[in-house]
């Protein structure tokens, strides 16, 4: 990797806080300190071939202030590359030998201090939003010591989110697996002493699924879940592997940033934090079934309430996240169904891992709901291990008839993509 000396330009920043804090990263235990900074182009657009050329990208941006996009190269397309390159960025590949650039189309000055995130796509094609490091910090009171693992895709939100922490806050301690380590997790995070990992519900889930009592060998002390819908189902689950860690549940998005917090092992958060105003904190809103933030974190360019197409449901004292506005309702005759909710349902059931709800066209009632589900591991030669059958009479039981799945299919893995969702 080549490493920044003569001719790089003088440093921006100090080192940051926590430049002495542990990373154990492809079987290496560094620290930010001694990582190598690569000589990148300015503005650049990184696609990392692994998750240390990641860190040094952000080590480098963090001391020199280079304008940033970090990415993987499989997050980013042909499309999408063109569209980088007419937008003034030098795209540049970085591995071990050091970056090898493609140099823009269209050049352009700087923009010192400037980081770009790509969102997730949810909404279609993935889209720039603009942020700096302090915008992207949202951890700032000083924290116990941790250490952290961090699963996600370099340059994500949820990536910043962990890698910040540890730049900032000293005694905030990193262990990153790459996408070939996640079915193992548990074992490197345990050798590392990981008492700390941030993931989506589809992590955790996927973890259980495939091996609890490894999970449950990591002495975890925190656990955070956001990025996909939280339900109680799953919440319970890790209560009950970690009955004396602290549970969080996170509502983040590269637009509006952190915004809401929960650490109380419910789902959803207190109807009474609508509309609530506290200087220098978010304010959560709904419109027309729709979360509406209007945050002090959120990404440049945006200011007022931010509409997130989230949908919500107002049930009781609790506002619940059901999924996407565009992929959370199906109309069944005319009749409006939440696919999150028959979702929730559905994870409900003891032997459910895993669960998605979409809609598929049928006639005359236009669409019918249909779902797919993991079972958890069980004894071949239990009987109590539900059929298709079983499971649409616990859905009917607790769902209107229109809401309940005309078919269910059962799969043999819990999908998940490089942002460790799953399209639920």
């Amino acid at each position: 990797m080549t490493v920044a000396t003569a001719g790089h330009p003088t440093p921006a920043h100090p080192e940051p806080a926590g430049a002495d804090n542990r990373l154990v990263v492809g079987g290496a235990t560094l620290t930010w300190r001694s990582l190598p900074l690569p000589t990148l182009p300015d503005p650049a657009a990184v696609l990392a071939h692994r998750a240390v050329h990641a860190l040094t990208a952000a080590r480098q941006h963090a001391v020199y202030g280079t304008e940033l996009l970090l990415g993987t190269a499989s997050r980013v397309d042909a499309a999408m590359r063109t569209e980088l390159l007419a937008a003034g960025f030098t795209v540049s590949l970085l591995d071990d030998d050091g970056g090898h650039p493609s140099a823009p189309t269209r050049p352009r000055p700087a923009e010192p201090g400037r980081l770009w995130l790509l969102t997730s796509g949810s909404t279609g094609r993935p889209k720039r939003v603009g942020h700096t490091l302090d915008t992207l910090t949202t951890v700032r009171a000083e924290q116990p010591a941790r250490t952290w693992l961090c699963p996600y895709a370099p340059g994500t939100y949820a990536w910043w989110q962990v890698v910040t922490l540890s730049l900032t806050q000293p005694g905030q301690h990193l262990v990153v697996v790459e996408p070939d380590e996640l079915d193992d997790w548990p074992t490197i995070a345990a050798a590392h002493g990981v008492d700390a990992a941030s993931g989506t519900p589809t992590f955790w889930r996927r973890t259980l699924y495939r091996d609890a009592a490894a999970l449950a060998r990591v002495p975890l002390r925190q656990i955070t879940l956001g990025g996909e819908p939280v339900d109680q189902a799953i919440l319970d689950q890790l209560r009950e592997v970690f009955p004396a860690a602290r549970i969080s549940w996170i509502y983040a998005s590269s637009e509006v940033g952190a915004s809401i917090v929960v650490h109380d092992g419910r789902a959803g958060f207190p109807v009474d934090w609508l509309d609530r105003q506290t200087p220098g904190r978010p304010t959560i809103s709904v419109r027309d079934d729709e979360l509406v933030v209007t945050s002090p974190h959120h990404g440049a360019g945006l200011s007022g309430p931010i509409r997130t197409g989230d949908r919500v449901q107002v049930l009781d004292d609790r506002v619940l996240i059901t999924g996407r506005l565009d992929s959370d309702e199906i109309n069944v005759g005319g009749s409006k169904v939440s696919a999150g909710v028959v979702r929730g349902v559905l994870a409900g059931h003891p032997a459910v891992a895993w669960a998605r709800v979409t809609g598929r066209r049928a006639p005359v009632l236009g669409r019918m709901v249909v779902a797919e589900v993991v079972l958890t591991p069980t004894d071949p030669s239990d009987r109590a291990v539900p059929d298709e059958a079983a499971l649409v009479r616990w859905c009917a039981d607790r769902l209107p008839e229109h809401a309940v799945p005309r078919r269910i299919r059962v799969l043999t893995e819990i999908p998940v993509k490089e942002t460790l969702k799953s399209d639920v």
